[in-house]
């Protein structure tokens, strides 16, 4: 069993926090529906882009946040972003390989929220998650002095259990490459 999260909420307004981070708690299907509803509203490469754009900035915040507030640095953090994201029940994450000095990492996902939601549905479902990573490598780049020179990164889904894999795979690397 995975340790619990911890969760506070403020009397006072209602807000949920794990952490440092204001939180909101949704139901799985909730969600999903409405990235579906977006998706198909915007089209997926659209909506794909604008969810890496997000996707990458919410997961630098992120880092540096809970850098500070659990006195973390490095990989250390992407490896507490990934423990986090599973335990908030997007799916299992687990670094395969990572280098962060040459903006490089592969992340397997075992059950992902996005092909369990949607079982009838085929393809790359977790296109979500490409700009997480992406945005967690350029924290762990921006501030480790080891990191200085290294180059920007971009992340992708590679396969994913959507296409009838066993589970998902993005690989993040170098911008360009």
């Amino acid at each position: 069993m995975q340790p619990q999260i911890p969760i506070n909420v403020d009397a006072d307004t209602g807000v949920w926090t794990t952490d440092a981070l204001a939180m909101l708690y949704v139901p799985r299907h909730f969600f999903t529906n409405n990235h579906v509803a977006v998706e198909e509203a915007l089209g997926r490469e659209a909506y794909a882009e604008i969810l890496y754009k997000a996707g990458y900035k919410s997961a630098y915040h992120w880092c540096d946040k809970e850098a500070k507030q659990h006195g973390l640095t490095g990989m250390a953090v992407f490896e507490h972003y990934l423990k986090r994201l599973s335990q908030r029940g997007w799916g299992l994450f687990k670094i395969v390989e990572a280098d962060p000095a040459s903006a490089y990492a592969r992340i397997e996902l075992r059950h992902s929220s996005f092909v369990l939601a949607q079982p009838e549905k085929e393809g790359k479902l977790c296109y979500m998650f490409a700009g997480w990573f992406a945005g967690a490598m350029d924290w762990v780049n921006d501030t480790e002095a080891s990191g200085k020179g290294a180059p920007r990164s971009q992340s992708k889904e590679t396969q994913c259990a959507g296409e009838g894999h066993e589970h998902c795979v993005f690989e993040v690397s170098p911008i360009g490459h």
